[in-house]
């Protein structure tokens, strides 16, 4: 069974759910079979493009990190308007005549950057009630979410222009929205604005110059080696020290023992013999405990 991370660049119009099922079926028709194991590292919209994080095998234990994991964006912000569910999706609920200059854009910059809070999307998957909030939105319930804290890391303005509006690259904490953020900043301006385009450039360790094309994934399906699109499992731990083990260490958190006397600061770190992982593993005291173990006798054999 294969092992470790698949980078897609997700097209617009493409869900996520979809990706994971042309990865599964590639790999099947590839010759894999049906029980293995694929997740994917965090939701794009369908309307968003870029790098979404695709677990294979025993990599599919990190997902739950990678939604946790910040991620960075690319979006476009057209002033003037405002949709209901703030992207190019919905109907208009909002209009202004006020169109912000290039200096007055980056002059509200700052006011976003740092610790936010943050209303989300009315049109999102949080739940209200027990039921998806973009769901209730569409059957016309006036949909109201509490504010909730985010972190904006970077914001800077990439490129503006009068009719198309602004593009910024932002770099922020599990939990922010994109539009909710760029509904923010058209109103700090006096003005509204939805989102036309989105699309995100990092989550986590991983970059959009290791993404590929859904052309490069289908390849595999048709005979090409898995080996030049997968990435091995420890591509999503490179952000995570390294804690080297011996052969009778690796024995012991492989059966969830709790190893004592290692002299190294307390956190989390990824354990591993030889440069095979074996869990991921938090560290207290000089004492180590698994967090989240491995399956990779296989391929250390």
């Amino acid at each position: 069974m294969p092992h470790g991370w698949i980078i897609l660049d997700k097209p617009v119009g493409l869900g996520s759910t979809q990706a994971v099922a042309a990865v599964k079926r590639n790999l099947r028709e590839a010759g894999y079979g049906k029980k293995t194991k694929v997740g994917h590292g965090g939701t794009l919209d369908p309307l968003a493009s870029g790098v979404l994080p695709i677990a294979v095998g025993e990599a599919t234990k990190l997902t739950g990190r990678m939604l946790d994991a910040s991620k960075a964006y690319l979006f476009t912000v057209r002033f003037g308007t405002q949709t209901d569910t703030l992207d190019l999706e919905g109907k208009v609920i909002a209009t202004s005549d006020v169109q912000p200059s290039k200096g007055d854009v980056e002059g509200v910059l700052a006011r976003f950057t740092g610790p936010i809070e943050q209303v989300p999307p009315a049109y999102s998957a949080l739940k209200v009630d027990g039921e998806r909030a973009y769901d209730l939105a569409r059957a016309g319930v006036d949909v109201e979410l509490k504010s909730r804290s985010v972190t904006i890391y970077e914001l800077r303005l990439n490129a503006f222009d009068a009719q198309e509006g602004a593009t910024l690259m932002a770099k922020v904490s599990k939990g922010t929205y994109i539009r909710s953020l760029a509904r923010d900043i058209a109103l700090a301006l006096g003005s509204c604005g939805t989102v036309t385009m989105l699309r995100r450039i990092q989550a986590g360790p991983f970059e959009a110059s290791q993404a590929i094309l859904l052309d490069k994934l289908n390849e595999v399906g048709k005979g090409a080696p898995l080996e030049q699109i997968l990435l091995p499992l420890e591509a999503g731990l490179d952000d995570i020290p390294a804690i080297d083990l011996d052969p009778e260490q690796a024995r012991a958190v492989r059966q969830g023992r709790v190893l004592t006397g290692m002299p190294h600061e307390d956190g989390l770190y990824c354990a591993r013999e030889g440069m095979i992982p074996v869990a991921l593993v938090e560290l207290s005291d000089g004492n180590v405990r698994v967090s989240r173990g491995f399956n990779l006798i296989d391929v250390a054999e």
